[in-house]
């Protein structure tokens, strides 16, 4: 190789190595999982989360968004959510949107859980202190052991996370309610936003402390959102969870299984009921129900039934609806009326399972009473005439048919009788006048 040819060599080969590579992959676009709270917290939200939240951390998100609309609910799905927040590698954010939303009761905890937590203006959050359910009365004792405990667990998040534990520690023993700047002042929250997209923007290059105390910047400018949705099976059980929902299925299992009581043999309704009263008494199971609430439908069903039994001119009837709506209003023991039965919906129930229940009674009682026409039972009380003289026994025409008969005295022919009794196929009779 002569030395101008190895001197252009080298120059191409500086020349190729200095310029750069126009095909290279451009830095990763940060990646952020939403997921969304817009229910009661019960066991149906609480899988959607952590399933949510798992999967999140399994395709190595930049973070988590979990945004929060929520009246609250059970105590131990609310647990069970804070406890995949702490555990998750992927930091999470909680925000409490849209503006007039709420993060109550159990969702304070699950907003001050958040390794960011934010809030949009016109939400509300707080009023934590825990609800007894089932309407029992535990005691002074118990009630405050259950206080104690709810208030130590938010003030450990709360310091875990640097937040203000004794303004988080009001929101349990108070039942103290903040507005998003009265969170954000007292140190319950890191930012307001009015949108997600302001909220990433206002949170990237922020650095949080990460509940093993160790510290992570959020990388969130022009991040790619993506919603995490609920599966089908999910959906339907949070559907059916709904208070107001579960209520009509019950009462709707009610009545369908009282139609196949009183029509034996329709299979369908019975079916139907079957199936409803199921799903209700799922819903039940996860929600907090008032034991005073069951006690007034259980009387209100008892008095609907006397309607039918009893001439009392409605009255019953009457009391049998007022009891049934108070106690379909006072079945969900919780503050928040979104999470109770509402009015609108008691009242659409409860007036046409009184009268289904009231007319179906009256129907069934009525056809026991009617006298029977066919059968054995059907020739009792029958009047007949005799074809010839009965000394005892002789021939009698009843219903157009011609019998052997049997009676206690002489009867002459052409003597009217009445049917009292068979003896096989022989009817015991006696003459109409001696039966009145």
């Amino acid at each position: 190789m002569t030395t101008k040819t190895a001197g252009i060599t080298c120059a191409l080969i500086l020349a190729f190595v200095s310029t750069p590579v126009s095909g290279a992959p451009p830095a990763a676009q940060p990646r952020v999982v939403v997921l969304t709270l817009d229910m009661m917290v019960h066991q149906v939200s609480a899988e959607y989360l952590i399933r949510g939240i798992h999967e999140a951390n399994a395709s190595q998100a930049d973070a988590i968004l979990l945004q929060l609309d929520t009246p609250g609910g059970l105590s131990n799905s609310m647990r069970a959510i804070v406890q995949a927040i702490l555990d998750s590698r992927v930091p999470v954010i909680t925000y409490v949107a849209p503006s007039g939303g709420s993060a109550a009761s159990a969702g304070l905890f699950i907003l001050l859980a958040g390794d960011a937590a934010a809030m949009a203006p016109g939400t509300t959050t707080g009023a934590a202190h825990p609800v007894v359910i089932y309407g029992v009365d535990i005691g002074k004792t118990m009630e405050a052991k259950i206080e104690n405990d709810a208030a130590a667990y938010i003030r450990s998040i709360a310091e875990k996370r640097g937040r203000n534990s004794k303004l988080a520690e009001e929101g349990v023993r108070q039942s103290r309610s903040f507005t998003d700047k009265e969170a954000l002042d007292g140190n319950l929250i890191n930012a307001v936003a009015p949108t997600l997209q302001e909220l990433l923007a206002k949170l990237d290059g922020k650095t949080v402390k990460r509940i093993n105390d160790t510290t992570v910047t959020l990388h969130l400018a022009n991040a790619l959102v993506e919603s995490h949705l609920m599966t089908r099976r999910e959906r339907i059980f949070s559907w059916v969870a709904d208070p107001n929902i579960a209520f009509l299925l019950g009462a709707a299992g009610v009545a369908c299984i009282y139609i196949e009581f009183t029509h034996p043999g329709l299979i369908a309704p019975g079916v139907v009921g079957a199936v409803s009263l199921v799903l209700a008494l799922y819903a039940f199971n996860l929600l907090p129900i008032n034991i005073l609430g069951v006690l007034l439908i259980l009387l209100a069903i008892g008095l609907f039934i006397l309607e039918a039994n009893v001439t009392s001119h409605g009255a019953l009837a009457a009391g049998g609806i007022v009891a049934m709506v108070i106690g379909a209003m006072i079945l969900v023991d919780s503050p928040w009326p979104e999470a109770r039965i509402r009015l609108s919906t008691a009242l659409s129930v409860t007036l046409p399972l009184a009268a289904v229940i009231i007319i179906l009674m009256r129907f069934a009682l009525a056809a026991q009473r009617r006298k029977a026409v066919t059968g054995e039972a059907g020739m009792i009380d029958a009047v007949g005439v005799a074809r010839t003289d009965l000394d005892p026994e002789g021939k009698v025409t009843v219903r157009g048919e011609v019998w052997d008969a049997r009676a206690q005295g002489k009867i002459l022919k052409g003597t009217r009788v009445r049917v009292r009794g068979l003896d096989g196929l022989t009817l015991l009779v006696e003459t109409k006048a001696d039966s009145g």
